[in-house]
């Protein structure tokens, strides 16, 4: 069974070396900046409007003294950033997000925050044939700042491999 690849971005790695991958580390990502307009962007898709995100006369009144992104939002800066880092099995496979374990959101990001993820592999597992378990340990590191804004364990399901 064939699948269209995780992406071209993705280095490409023998299946066995795939395989033993538990313990590399992945590096981060690229730097990206939260501003404003992201998070607004974010509010209105997902209707999460609440005003220390969108509202940046009242959020200046909080502890945090202006406006936050959603967490959620965070969270989601991993997909893209995750399929240029996370090598894929040579035969083209395609990775399912699979879920998450021991999500933490331990600093909020500020609107103007610049962030990167970082990712290592803490464990691969063959679950069946065509079918890898990866776990990812995934941080969110934001610039100037010693506690990252999420950390996580990362499930993915890597199929056709």
């Amino acid at each position: 069974m064939r699948y269209t690849t995780m992406t071209d971005a993705a280095p490409v790695v023998p299946l066995e070396e795939f395989l033993s991958m538990a313990g590399r580390d992945l590096g981060f990502g690229a730097w990206r900046r939260i501003d404003q307009a992201a998070i607004d962007a974010f509010a209105e898709l997902t209707g999460d409007r609440q005003f220390i995100h969108v509202d940046p006369e009242k959020a200046a009144k909080t502890p945090f003294g202006g406006t936050i992104a959603h967490a959620f939002f965070v969270l989601s800066l991993l997909g893209g950033a995750g399929l240029e880092r996370t090598p894929r099995p040579e035969g083209g496979a395609v990775g399912l997000n699979y879920g998450f374990d021991r999500v933490r959101f331990t600093q909020p990001v500020r609107s103007g925050g610049r962030v990167r993820p970082h990712f290592a592999v803490k464990a691969v597992e063959r679950k069946a044939p065509g079918r890898i378990l990866v776990t990812l340990a995934v941080s969110v590191e934001i610039e100037g700042q010693d506690k990252p804004a999420l950390v996580a364990d990362w499930l993915v399901m890597v199929l056709g491999a």
